[in-house]
């Protein structure tokens, strides 16, 4: 069974970057598209970015130009990079397959924006 362990969130002023990881136990992303959701609080999760087996990356609109998702097969590990964060970033963030999340969803990595 594929355990995701998310990690890298903290508190961040606006303006500022965190990376973020998403190890996994097994070899997924070999054969999965992989995803960066994310949680805030009252609202339901909610999909950031996309990542293909070929490494083609989509994101949603309104992290598009700030966020990168990123990845290592070898390591088995997702990436995102969010670069000029805006409080409305803060949410907890988790990783999964998509564009159906398959594996058992993690504890997810807190990132909070505020000045």
């Amino acid at each position: 069974q594929v355990q995701l362990v998310e990690s890298g969130g903290g508190l961040v002023q606006p303006g500022g970057s965190l990376r973020l990881s998403c190890a996994a136990s097994g070899r997924l992303f070999s054969t999965s598209t992989m995803g960066w959701y994310r949680q805030a609080p009252g609202k339901q999760r909610e999909l950031v970015a996309t990542i293909t087996r070929s490494g083609y990356t989509n994101y949603v609109d309104s992290v598009k130009g700030r966020f990168t998702i990123s990845k290592d097969n070898a390591k088995n590990t997702v990436y995102l990079q969010m670069n000029s964060l805006k409080p409305e970033d803060t949410a907890v963030y988790y990783c999964n397959s998509y564009p159906t999340p398959f594996f058992t969803w993690g504890q997810g990595t807190q990132v909070t924006v505020s000045s």
